[in-house]
C-alpha cells in the first residue's frame, strides 16, 4: 500500500489541450467582468457626472444666466413667458400635492 511520492510534472511536457484553452478563456472573462464591474460602480465626481449626463450640443459654455442675444426679441419674450408659466404651474402642482399628502382634511 505504500506509494512513493513523486512530483506531478515528471515526464515530457504535454501539448496544450482544449481544457487549458477554456480555462484561460474563463479566467480572462472573469478578470474582464471584474474590471468592468469596478469601472461601472466607481463613483464619479459631481462635475464629471453632470458633464456626462448632458448632450454634447448642450455641454458647451452656456450658463443659465447667459443673455440670449442671438434670439429675435419676440422669441426671447415668448420663451421667458413660457418659462414663467411653467414655473407657476409646477408650483401649483406641488402645492396641491403637499396639501393632499401632509394636511389633514376635517
Amino acid at each position: 500500500m505504500y506509494q512513493p511520492v513523486e512530483p506531478a510534472n515528471t515526464g515530457p511536457p504535454r501539448p496544450m489541450q482544449a481544457g487549458d484553452i477554456l480555462y484561460f478563456a474563463r479566467v480572462t472573462l472573469f478578470i474582464t467582468l471584474l474590471f468592468m464591474g469596478y469601472e461601472l460602480s466607481r463613483p464619479l465626481s459631481t462635475r464629471e457626472t453632470q458633464h456626462n449626463l448632458l448632450l454634447p450640443a448642450t455641454a458647451g459654455s452656456n450658463s443659465p444666466g447667459q443673455d440670449w442675444t442671438a434670439l429675435p426679441p419676440w422669441q426671447r419674450k415668448a420663451s421667458e413667458k413660457a418659462v414663467e408659466k411653467y414655473a407657476a404651474t409646477q408650483e401649483k402642482k406641488w402645492q396641491r400635492w403637499n396639501e393632499s399628502m401632509f394636511e389633514r382634511s376635517t
